[in-house]
């Protein structure tokens, strides 16, 4: 046999020795029974002593040798499937990545395939199983149960879910990549939720503490090389422990109940105080408006009154007999009737008076009135 063969021989024995658990010497003993075997039952079937038999040895590498060459042609070809990338080893280190579809290589394991799945999303649960599977107090404390920054606990649950990016890296950078993931994860969620208060990491910051979660967890990972990238993490349940969930239940309903009475108020507020000042600032431009409307009409009196004293300095008797015209034409055209009587007259009964203008015969004896001190000052 040439080199080659022999090399291609020593390997298989190798393998099956591997495979059996047997050692070197066995699998040849194994080999040359079974070859053995095989050439007395051909002496048998001739029916004659007459040819001697053909020599064992010369059955046997035959016979090796088509076991040899059928595992060789079986051994050189692999599939790698659309979701896959495969990667090939030639004798124990690196040699190439291949792609989806058929390929050939070298046999009697010299070149080893590893299929990796890079299109499917993997993922990891922490504090919980989606199988329904329970954890153990020990484990669900490892995973889950954390120390936030005002020195509470809270049990946190999550998923990570990641991708592979790079076939060979996360074939030979790392040793466990998911098991790495896992104490990733949970070690940076720790530090995550340690600088955040209780009542902030069961309510409003979740969504900020898995997006720190997995930008602080992908960039520990691109440290190690792994090459894996972190598509996804979701917090799911954040709860208190057990043993203290009731008593924070009922905190947090008088929380809420808090809450709902400042809003009330705070409803109340907005709807009482732009009411008023709506109103209070209608009422300062009415007064404001009413200022400005006395004072302009007192400004317009003052100017009337002025130019009816320049009047009067000028012409005094025109001025005054003008002014008891105008002021008598004001009172009568006020009275639906009125009746003009002589002074003089006496014993008068007043049958002509009437209740619908009483104050027409005190408007006629206010200007009788002044009619009569008039005359007196002329005197």
């Amino acid at each position: 046999m040439s080199s080659l063969s022999f090399i291609h021989f020593v390997w298989v024995i190798a393998i099956m020795s591997r495979r059996t658990g047997k050692t070197f010497e066995q699998v040849m003993e194994d080999l040359n029974r079974m070859i053995s075997g095989l050439g007395k039952n051909k002496n048998n079937n001739t029916g004659g002593n007459n040819q001697p038999p053909p020599p064992n040895a010369f059955f046997q590498w035959v016979i090796l040798g088509l076991f040899v060459a059928a595992y060789g042609a079986l051994s050189s070809f692999y599939q790698v499937e659309t979701t896959q990338k495969g990667v090939i080893t030639r004798l124990g280190a690196f040699y190439d990545i291949a792609d989806e579809g058929l390929h050939l290589k070298l046999p009697f394991g010299i070149d080893q395939v590893y299929k990796v799945e890079v299109t499917r999303i993997h993922e990891e649960q922490f504090g919980f199983r989606k199988d329904g599977r329970k954890l153990s107090a020990p484990q669900l404390n490892k995973e889950s149960l954390m120390l936030t920054g005002d020195l509470k606990l809270a049990v946190v649950e999550w998923i990570v879910q990641y991708q592979v990016h790079d076939a060979r890296k996360f074939l030979f950078n790392a040793v466990g990549v998911s098991t790495n993931i896992r104490d990733i994860s949970i070690s940076v969620m720790r530090r995550v939720v340690g600088d955040k208060l209780v009542s902030d990491v069961l309510t409003v910051d979740r969504v900020s503490i898995a997006e720190a979660a997995r930008r602080l967890t992908q960039e520990t990972l691109d440290r190690f090389d792994m090459g894996v990238t972190i598509t996804n993490l979701n917090l799911q349940n954040v709860n208190p422990p057990e043993s203290v969930r009731d008593a924070f239940n009922e905190v947090n309903v008088a929380r809420q109940e808090k809450d709902q009475l400042i809003n009330q108020a705070k409803g109340a507020y907005n709807k009482v105080i732009p009411e008023a000042g709506g109103k209070a600032l209608s009422m300062v431009a009415e007064a404001e408006a009413y200022a400005v409307n006395i004072v302009n009409k007192a400004k317009g009196d003052a100017e009337k009154f002025k130019t009816v004293l320049t009047a009067y300095r000028t012409a005094p008797e025109i001025t005054r007999r003008r002014l008891y015209l105008d002021t008598m034409e004001e009172v009568f055209s006020q009275a639906d009737r009125f009746t003009i009587v002589d002074p003089d007259v006496k014993g008068l009964i007043p049958i002509y008076a009437r209740e619908s203008a009483p104050h027409v015969g005190a408007a006629a004896a206010d200007v009788a009135a002044r009619q009569a001190e008039e005359t007196k000052v002329e005197k």
